[in-house]
């Protein structure tokens, strides 16, 4: 069973791990999506992530598919047990203009949005999803603040921001007598990405690009946490591997991870997933990872990553570089 930990300078009791829903209501039916679901609940899981614009890139879907899954999953749940969080503000996948919407304007668009897929009155942790450097701070954390201040969300955070920006919105909200940001979530696991391949797929900001000085102060949530099982499958041999995860991951530095992986693997007699997961559960400082399932025994297994802590040798000898 998963245990309870409270994100720091928060209120909010989680478990170690938060479930990914972007594929729920899309990839994944009801029924498939109430199953992970229920298996993550049965575990002692408790904090889920999704987003507004999640699934709005199959056009005949639902709009917000992955929200309104989790909403019809929760309608005999008691909300008290679960930690909900969600994004607005990212491009509006229907119209394909990639047009910013990192606005106030679109944020109370999407939460309002949101609210009413999930079923809930209050998001626990609302996440602006991208950013919008033409757009001030100030008036971005002024929306959010008013949105907390009616209860719509407890708290708030920045996902794929760079760390110059998260500076310079923590320094107006503490200039106005607020704390802010409450978490970050970044693109970060075990598998260092190629530039271009991470780009072309829109994946956001990484976290060994400079956030390391970020999460002296804040935690970090961060998705991709199990690298898309990229060590499994480079394990298995790299001519398996579909080209754009090969794009993505493929480079020396990922090859001798894979080596010390196995090593990790061999030695606390676990798969090659659980040692590339426990590498963010391990971190010093508070990290709690987004994981992805397509299966109840991916989550099983997911689980068991929880439970093992790396030494801090463990962790240098993972992030070897060539």
């Amino acid at each position: 069973m998963l245990s309870r930990i409270e994100i720091k300078n928060t209120a909010l009791s989680v478990s170690p791990l938060c479930l990914g829903t972007n594929m729920m209501g899309t990839a994944m039916n009801q029924a498939q999506s109430n199953a992970l679901l229920d298996k993550f609940a049965a575990l002692g899981g408790n904090f889920l992530d999704s987003a507004r614009g999640y699934g709005d890139w199959v056009p005949d879907a639902p709009k917000a598919a992955s929200e309104r899954a989790i909403g019809a999953w929760l309608k005999d749940k008691n909300r008290a047990d679960f930690v909900l969080s969600t994004k607005g503000g990212m491009f509006d996948m229907r119209k394909g203009d990639w047009v910013p919407r990192v606005t106030p304007e679109a944020i109370e668009i999407d939460l309002a949005e949101s609210l009413d897929h999930l079923g809930v009155e209050t998001i626990d942790l609302y996440w602006l999803h991208i950013d919008n450097p033409a757009v001030p701070v100030a008036p971005l954390i002024d929306a959010l603040i008013a949105h907390q201040n009616s209860g719509r969300i407890r708290y708030f955070g920045a996902s794929n921001w760079r760390p110059e920006r998260i500076a310079e919105a923590q320094a107006y909200a503490i200039s106005i007598g607020h704390a802010g940001f409450a978490a970050v979530q970044p693109f970060w696991g075990l598998a260092v990405p190629n530039p271009e391949g991470a780009a072309a797929a829109g994946y956001g900001f990484y976290y060994a690009d400079g956030l390391q000085a970020v999460h002296e102060t804040l935690p970090m949530i961060p998705y991709s946490g199990q690298s898309r099982g990229f060590f499994t499958k480079l394990a298995a041999g790299e001519a398996g591997i579909r080209d754009d995860l090969k794009a993505m991951y493929l480079n020396d530095t990922n090859r001798l991870r894979l080596a010390a992986v196995e090593k990790l693997a061999a030695k606390h007699n676990v798969s090659l997933n659980v040692v590339v997961l426990a590498y963010l559960t391990s971190q010093p400082l508070q990290t709690i990872p987004i994981i992805g399932a397509s299966s109840p025994a991916q989550i099983e297994e997911s689980v068991t990553a929880a439970k093992l802590k790396l030494s801090a040798e463990e962790l240098a000898a993972l992030s070897v570089s060539a």
